[in-house]
Formats: structure tokens, sequence, C-alpha cells
């Protein structure tokens, strides 16, 4: 089961967002800002996906 997306850096959030929906369905994927501040808590069903002003992936989604 795939449990990083390094392809996605550079996408829309929204694009990124379904493809990790299709590509794990095990796992929940949250569009957040990229300077969001989240807890250091684990979650095995949560993928969060970073996004700029401009909606765009800055950063590698990974499961957790």
């Amino acid at each position: 089961m795939k449990s990083s997306w390094p392809e996605l850096v550079g996408k829309r959030g929204e694009e990124a967002k379904d493809i990790i929906d299709r590509e794990n369905t095990k796992v929940k994927a949250e569009i957040i800002s990229e300077d969001a501040i989240v807890l250091a808590v684990v979650v095995c069903e949560r993928v969060y996906v970073r996004v700029n002003d401009c909606g765009i992936v800055t950063q590698t989604p990974f499961v957790g």
C-alpha cells in the first residue's frame, strides 16, 4: 500500500488529495496550509497535503 507521494509536489492540492484518496483507500487526505501547526501525533489513516497560498503542494504528502 502506498504511503508517500513525492510526485505530487507542485500539483494543485485538490488534485493531490483525489490521487491520494484513490491510491490508498485506507487513508483520508486533508489539505492544510504549508505553515499550519499540527500536533505531532502519528495517525495511520491521515495524510496532510500541505499547500501554499496558491493551493500548490509544497511538501511530500505521507501517511501519519
